[in-house]
């Protein structure tokens, strides 16, 4: 099987294509790939095989290291795009590529760079069901209430306001941010992404994915801040600031939203015979 592993300001990925992959990609062949010592390590796994129709380059599919499949990853996608360049896949600048969130289509603007158009967001939908229309909400955990706001970005996300940067630093996200993930009101658990305002144009966050735990950065948790941010008077473009670097997320009057950032190759490699023989006894 051969691979190459990614990053985006620290959001680390293998990607693979189908034609070599010698195995289905179960959960726990998964975990073990992902696993930091004792497989390749990584926030997930992006698959890459032929589209099913026409007017795509290919179909991605986002799995985290838990074995769940994500619909969608800002970061990861960007991974993908620039993948998807480099080895002729996409000869274009600008191309569409289907996931489980619907279309992407990302427009190229370095080696490095690409903004991605991610859609229109949604403030209500069935990954929180009984909320609101404009998606504002109040939960309980571990003893503290929470005000969010619910942004659909091809996958749920939780964004939540505090008071300034040491609040932000302060917060202890592997110990809260479990229990907001999982929490009852939303049925498909939630990515949860905490921010606070540097400047109109400006914040800081910090993210916690589903299926992940803390992440140094996330391109869809870095869209919900933004969105969230925008909703509360704050002005687009927005710059988010985050463990691992920058990305830029241009939120429209409609919620059409496209976010910019980099992506670069970290090395390509080969399973050994022995960890394939492993992952072929994993179910």
């Amino acid at each position: 099987m051969r691979f190459e592993k990614w990053h985006a300001l620290g959001n680390d990925y293998v990607i693979v294509e189908a034609h070599d992959l010698p195995f289905e990609l179960t959960p726990g062949r998964i975990e073990k790939l992902c696993a930091p010592h004792t497989g390749i390590g990584s926030d997930g796994i992006l698959l890459l095989s032929a589209p099913d129709e026409p007017g795509f380059v290919a179909r991605l599919q986002i799995f985290n290291p838990d074995g769940s499949e994500a619909e969608l990853s800002g970061n990861g996608a960007r991974e993908a795009i620039m993948y998807l360049r480099r080895h002729g896949h996409a000869t274009a600048d600008t191309f569409s590529i289907q996931t489980a969130a619907g279309e992407i289509r990302p427009t190229i603007t370095s080696e490095t760079t690409a903004i991605v158009d991610m859609g229109r967001v949604r403030l209500h939908s069935p990954n929180y069901p009984s909320g609101a229309a404009d998606g504002r909400g109040v939960l309980s955990v571990g003893g503290r209430e929470w005000s969010f706001q619910h942004v659909e970005v091809g996958n749920p996300q939780c964004a939540i306001r505090v008071a300034d940067e040491r609040a932000l630093i302060e917060l202890d996200l592997p110990a809260i941010g479990p229990g907001l993930e999982r929490h009852e009101l939303f049925p498909n658990r939630t990515n949860v992404s905490w921010y606070t305002a540097l400047e109109p144009q400006r914040i800081r966050t910090r993210i916690f994915e589903r299926g992940v735990g803390e992440t140094a950065s996330s391109g869809t948790g870095a869209t919900g801040a933004a969105v969230a941010h925008v909703l509360d008077g704050g002005d687009s473009p927005v710059t988010v600031v985050l463990d691992g670097g920058e990305l830029t997320v241009e939120v429209g009057e409609d919620l059409h939203v496209t976010l910019s950032g980099w992506a670069v190759p970290v090395y390509s490699g080969k399973l050994t015979a022995d960890f394939i023989k492993e992952l072929h006894a994993t179910e």
